[in-house]
């Protein structure tokens, strides 16, 4: 088994960066739009994008959430390992608004399917974008593609894309682990 870095700290906080320049160049002042995390791991990426937005661009009334997907996964109650629940926590409603999905990595798209099946029962969005950290371009079961990108990453299936994060992991990094 190798690890290889894909992204170091300072690299990582380049493209939240610029991410978070292209959402403000594409939704402005964000009173149309709601931030929405996927749970469990693209809650870090919405809480560091989300603090950004707010301390180095000065928006303001930014509304985001998290949205657990667990009971809409095709895969529940299909493997051995028992998927645990995240809480989801959206306070507003999406009707008629633009929703930005937010997740660390891209891989089958599943997660994006069960994401806009759940979303349903906040409203009808009425546009749903998404961003991630990292996409691997190779490996989709369904035909979704991220709005915005970090870093597009082609690992064979066998491959592992690790991302880390400071507040829950003690470093900001992208890890590719060869199994």
């Amino acid at each position: 088994m190798s690890k290889k870095v894909l992204l170091n700290s300072k690299e990582v906080s380049i493209i939240l960066h610029r991410l978070a320049c292209q959402l403000i160049e594409n939704h402005k002042s964000f009173d149309h739009t709601v931030l929405v995390g996927i749970q469990p791991r693209g809650k870090y990426l919405l809480d560091r994008l989300a603090q950004m937005l707010k301390t180095d661009y000065k928006i303001k009334d930014l509304k985001t959430g998290n949205l657990d997907i667990t009971f809409f996964r095709d895969d529940f109650r299909r493997g051995e390992k028992i998927l645990e629940a995240n809480t989801t926590e959206i306070d507003f409603l999406v009707e008629n608004k633009n929703v930005v999905f937010i997740d660390d990595v891209l891989y089958t798209g599943r997660s994006i399917r069960a994401a806009l099946t759940a979303i349903q029962s906040f409203g009808r969005p009425r546009n749903i974008e998404l961003l991630t950290l990292i996409d691997r371009r190779f490996s989709r079961h369904l035909p979704i593609q991220p709005d915005y990108k970090g870093r597009q990453v082609d690992a064979i299936n066998q491959d592992r894309v690790i991302v880390k994060w400071k507040e829950h992991d003690g470093e900001d990094a992208v890890y590719l682990i060869n199994s």
